[in-house]
């Protein structure tokens, strides 16, 4: 079969590209969309910290065992490692690429779950986190008020307790993060001047919190007695207020002299950290990133999370807003709007070229019809292929609207056998059919 044949048969013609328009406006409906192709290789990233402890401190006791552990596994290409003055460790672990996320994230934990045991206690206490890490963001959001009635802290509290749950909940949805982890705290700050008094170093206040704040079983009795009940007792638990620390007990002796943790430190509930403070026009406010798992599409998340921060709205305490910093969809939503507006440029320019050269209205359908059927049936293909509808892509289709402005010279060779005749006669050119 040639090419004639889909001119001589209209029918036949007409029938593949209605097939190819359907195809194309299921493969549009089934592409993922989002910012950048997913070309970086899988990384999978693990974080902890230990408290206290400098950079160095923290790269001979932590990183090193974790590293020497980690690398080997398998698919990896290498990683990286970062170190704080602030206590936290971070390394990240770089895949091939066409590895299975999943399938690292679990090798990598299995290997970090063998060196737990050469870690410090502190950081074995605080737990080591294994994520897929996802360098997508979908959409930024704030928690603010218009009247500064709440702190860093409570926003962030209730930020983890209600909002962040919610939204990594939503399909699609990889992480939230939160940067400055402002959440609430117990701050114990020592005073030099008294442990020197009293000798006492930091060591003994970590022991008595050890010991006194606790979580414990202090069972039951009355079983196999003569009582009628058996009683459970219980335990009040860990403490929870500033007060409740201050009444720790450090050391007493025979005299009836107790010397209390407020004696030697000031016991106030804080925030975790204070090297970061974010503000929104002037307000405390914490900001939740939203991160989008490979393959997702982007404006869908989009959607379903600006529609969960909506309900959660209704929701929060007086004086207390959700708003919206950045949303990488509407610079798509732009992109798109371009390619459309482009497109419909092309078509009037392919009209009114052919039109004018072939002064027949038939012929000038021949590409106004094939160009939108090209274009669309491309999506299927995409689909196909396994290509998402993103920045780069995009610009392809631009580049491709742009080359299909050049279908008249060909439009004009197809419309040859009705016409030959008449145009070698209107324009004297040597054309061949």
């Amino acid at each position: 079969m040639t090419f004639t044949n889909f001119i001589k048969r209209p029918v036949l013609s007409t029938v593949i590209s209605i097939v190819f328009v359907l195809l194309g406006t299921i493969g549009l409906v089934s592409l993922p969309v989002e910012q950048y192709p997913d070309i970086a290789p899988p990384t999978i990233s693990i974080m902890t910290a230990y408290q206290g402890a400098d950079a160095q401190t923290v790269l001979n006791s932590v990183i090193t065992p974790l590293e020497e552990s980690i690398n080997g596994v398998e698919n990896m290409t290498y990683m990286t490692s970062t170190a704080t003055n602030a206590g936290s460790a971070m390394i990240t672990v770089y895949f091939k690429q066409g590895s299975d996320p999943n399938m690292a994230a679990v090798n990598v934990q299995n290997r970090v779950s063998l060196a737990q045991a050469l870690l410090p206690a502190e950081v074995t206490r605080v737990g080591v986190t294994v994520s897929k890490r996802q360098t997508s963001n979908v959409l930024m959001y704030s928690l603010t008020t218009d009247d500064g009635r709440y702190d860093d802290e409570f926003l962030t509290n209730y930020n983890n307790i209600n909002i962040v749950p919610m939204v990594k909940r939503i399909n699609g949805v990889g992480d939230v993060q939160t940067p400055g982890m402002k959440s609430y705290s117990m701050r114990i700050w020592l005073k030099p001047d008294k442990m020197k008094q009293y000798g006492l170093v930091p060591s003994n206040i970590s022991a008595a919190l050890a010991e006194q704040n606790i979580e414990a079983a202090p069972g039951s009795f009355g079983e196999q007695s003569n009582l009628k009940y058996e009683y459970t007792m219980r335990y009040k638990g860990r403490l929870k207020t500033a007060e409740e620390y201050g009444d720790i007990i450090i050391s007493s002796n025979t005299s009836g002299q107790t010397l209390h943790l407020r004696d030697v430190a000031d016991v106030k509930l804080g925030g975790l950290q204070y090297s970061v403070a974010m503000k929104n026009n002037n307000r405390a406010a914490v900001i939740g990133m939203v991160n989008q798992i490979a393959g997702s599409n982007a404006t869908q998340i989009a959607k379903d999370v600006k529609a969960a921060l909506a309900d959660a709205q209704k929701q929060m305490p007086p004086g207390m807003k959700v708003t919206i910093e950045q949303d990488v969809t509407e610079f798509l939503f732009a992109s798109i709007e371009e390619v459309v507006f482009t497109l419909m440029i092309t078509l009037a320019l392919v009209f009114f070229v052919v039109y004018v050269f072939l002064q027949d209205f038939r012929s000038t359908l021949i590409p106004m019809i094939a160009v939108p059927v090209a274009l669309i049936g491309t999506f299927f293909f995409l689909w196909v292929f396994g290509f998402s509808v993103n920045l780069l892509t995009l610009s392809a289709l631009l580049l491709a609207i742009a080359s299909w402005s050049t279908m008249p010279s060909w439009s004009l060779r197809l419309s040859m056998p009705s016409s030959t005749s008449a145009i070698r006669a209107r324009f004297q050119l040597p054309l061949t059919p």
